[in-house]
């Protein structure tokens, strides 16, 4: 099969294109992705060699172009993790988020309708829900929980979810949603909360924590999430929408002082901040659907997946302090202008 990822070169979909291409070495992976801010090239530069795997570099909003790229490459599924995803982000500017996550779904959805295609899959996120309240702890996100946005940037996602099933329901296009809890793990950007406390704790800088810490995220290791989708798209049930979170609930000081008992360092680096507006105070997934329709289970607890995680980022101190450089976006320059 032909299967596009696009935002390939993201933190979650530069993940799942590295499990795509090693596992399917029979199909063609091909990633999309402008390389905005969060587009870091040198997250797929271990992919370089292999024969399954290509890459374009396009704005998935440029109707003619992805026209253009359907009718070259035929493919069967597409992915779409293309995103502005950061909250803190959206706030200061919303426009941008409704453009890339509203209209530039809509330009694949028409891509996907006028070229035909087995699976369009839009990768959303629990933030659609709003948030539940700290104490009940017995109320969970379910996939016909009704919508409930707090940012520009949940509102854009919960659109895009919406004409997604709009497509399906008007014009049989075959869709599916996945709708995940907070992800973390290999690739992550550096602005992002466990990569932000890593970078920083291993600096002896200080650590922003908003509020009190108390807000609840519910965290799945991204692995996990590669795995679920990979499950939806060959055997999840057209129009549905499966909800995707591993029971992995910590409040966000909870996260940062285990990151910093894991690293040995002092809890003298967190500094309380100013809380963002609107901040949702928890979020909590059941994955039920998933895994009695799929047979979905995660791999990884928090506990063993933020050591991987941890380990991996003192491993590869050249790829994140590229980024907070901003030597990463010289990367695709340095090795694809010269073959364009």
């Amino acid at each position: 099969m032909n299967i596009i990822v696009t935002g390939g070169a993201g933190f979650i979909g530069g993940n799942f294109m590295h499990y795509m291409v090693s596992k399917y070495s029979n199909d063609k992976i091909i990633c999309i992705d402008c390389l905005t801010y969060a587009g870091n090239m040198e997250t797929l530069s271990p992919l370089e060699n292999k024969k399954n795997y290509k890459f374009i570099k396009e704005d998935i909003r440029n109707r003619d172009n992805i026209y253009k790229i359907f009718e070259e490459e035929k493919p069967d599924i597409i992915v779409n993790f293309a995103a502005e995803s950061h909250v803190d982000r959206s706030v200061e500017n919303p426009s941008i988020f409704l453009e890339t996550n509203i209209i530039g779904t809509s330009v694949l959805l028409d891509a996907c309708k006028k070229y035909g295609i087995k699976r369009f899959h839009q990768v959303s996120t629990d933030e659609v829900y709003g948030d539940l309240p700290l104490d009940r702890k017995d109320l969970f996100f379910v996939e016909d929980t009704p919508l409930h946005t707090s940012s520009p940037y949940s509102s854009s996602k919960a659109a895009a979810d919406l004409l997604t099933l709009a497509y399906h329901r008007t014009f049989k296009l075959p869709v599916t949603i996945s709708r995940c809890s907070n992800n973390y793990g290999p690739y992550h950007f550096p602005e992002k909360l466990i990569p932000l406390i890593i970078s920083r704790a291993l600096n002896n800088e200080e650590l922003p924590v908003y509020g009190k810490g108390e807000n609840i995220r519910d965290w799945l290791y991204v692995e996990d999430h590669c795995v679920a989708i990979d499950l939806i798209i060959r055997n999840g049930k057209v129009g549905e929408i499966y909800n995707i979170g591993g029971h992995n609930e910590k409040t966000n000081l909870e996260v940062v002082k285990t990151i910093l008992k894991e690293l040995g360092k002092s809890d003298s680096l967190i500094k309380f901040v100013q809380d963002r507006p609107g901040h949702d105070l928890r979020y909590a997934i059941n994955p039920e659907k998933i895994q009695k329709e799929l047979a979905w289970i995660p791999q990884y607890n928090f506990e063993t997946g933020i050591k991987k995680t941890i380990k991996w980022y003192l491993e590869n101190k050249t790829w994140w302090e590229h980024i907070v450089s901003g030597e990463y976006k010289n990367y695709f320059n340095k090795m694809y202008s010269y073959r364009m």
